[in-house]
């Protein structure tokens, strides 16, 4: 007999659901995790009473009923909206690209028959490039030279750390135009905040499981494993097999948090981001705001995009085909591992936006 029927590696989003209903179901459960806390990149700290996202801005969005009710059963939510604002040079731009955004790119745009019409004048220009070679090309093809040199360009060359015209065409498959004056980012059917941080929610799923953080599994895997009957694993791929084709590429997010006392708000929004060259983050985050703060003092974080280096958080899969043909081999070797299920967006390497997470959990339990 094994004293756990499952150990779970990870106690993130995907860990932690699995946990949440394994134990429900009477089994019994242990959580390692890498990390001090829980949560994963979810987590978030409370700093002079704001509920800091660690690893960057998380908004639930979903349309799926089911895992909207499952994560309400747990916690309550906020009615809080994602409406990015972009700054280039000074100029600000409401974003997604909606008619707002047009308006404010060409002044005599107004309605919806304006912006279409000067959509394609400025799109007309590239007619002839058939086949878009790279980034550049793509978005020229897709929107025109004004969206893509202010909102598009620069922007892109910081997150993926090259000219645009080195970026693979397939990073823009399409550029999402919203022909009325709507700011809200998302076009699922619910969004929001939980009330009191996500922490908060991982400790509703994960109350009553034991869990041990500071744990590194791949260095204690023998051990650990003799522990229960299966794994849960959500840690790289390529780890556990211990790199055994070689490493999986991604990029990651490095930050700069401050706590700016005496400040009751410093840009006006949640998420501001900068489109130039430029300026070297991508973008701010004033965390207040994502739960409508009123507190004397606020926290911002600047976020700078960089290529990951061993030791780095990993957070965005380089799907590129050398990686997309790496990882379908590490896959495969999944595939045939017993007693083992591999999951979350590392474990597939794969990014999943949290509802897609929690759905694939539930799947997977079930």
């Amino acid at each position: 007999m094994k004293e756990y029927d499952y150990l779970i590696v990870g106690a993130g989003l995907f860990g932690a659901v699995f946990a949440h209903e394994a134990t429900r179901r009477g089994k019994r459960c242990l959580v390692v995790e890498r990390r001090g806390h829980i949560g994963g990149n979810c987590y978030t700290e409370r700093v002079r009473d704001i509920n800091v996202h660690k690893y960057g801005a998380h908004i639930f969005h979903t349309s799926n009923r089911k895992v909207w009710e499952y994560v309400n059963g747990l916690v309550e939510f906020n009615n809080f909206v994602n409406s990015p604002v972009a700054n280039y040079k000074g100029e600000l731009y409401n974003l997604p690209f909606n008619m707002n955004t047009f308006h404010q790119l060409w002044p005599d745009v107004v309605t919806p028959a304006q912006a279409r019409v000067r959509i394609e004048e400025q799109k007309a220009e590239y007619a002839h490039i058939v086949q878009p070679a790279n980034l550049e090309e793509q978005a020229l093809v897709l929107g025109g030279r004004d969206i893509y040199e202010k909102l598009i360009k620069g922007y892109s060359e910081k997150q993926w750390g090259m000219p645009a015209t080195s970026i693979p065409a397939f990073v823009i498959r399409r550029l999402p135009f919203r022909f009325t004056y709507d700011n809200n980012y998302f076009n699922d059917r619910w969004q929001g905040i939980p009330i009191g941080g996500y922490t908060l929610l991982f400790e509703k799923l994960l109350a009553g499981i034991e869990v041990r953080l500071n744990v590194d599994f791949l260095k204690e895997r023998e051990a650990l494993s003799a522990l229960a009957g299966k794994i849960v694993y959500t840690g790289p791929i390529d780890a556990w097999f211990d790199y055994r084709f070689g490493n999986l590429d991604y990029r990651t997010v490095s930050f700069d948090t401050r706590l700016l006392e005496g400040v009751a708000d410093y840009q006006g929004n949640a998420v501001f981001n900068y489109t130039e060259r430029e300026v070297p983050w991508t973008r701010i985050i004033e965390h207040k705001h994502f739960e409508f703060g009123t507190q004397p003092d606020t926290v911002i974080s600047k976020e700078y995009s960089k290529e990951w280096e061993p030791g780095d958080e990993p957070y965005y899969p380089v799907n590129d085909a050398r990686n997309e043909a790496l990882a379908a081999r590490y896959k495969e070797l999944a595939a045939a591992e017993e007693g083992v299920l591999f999951g979350g967006r590392l474990a597939e390497y794969k990014y999943y936006d949290m509802d897609k997470v929690i759905e694939q959990a539930l799947k997977h339990f079930d």
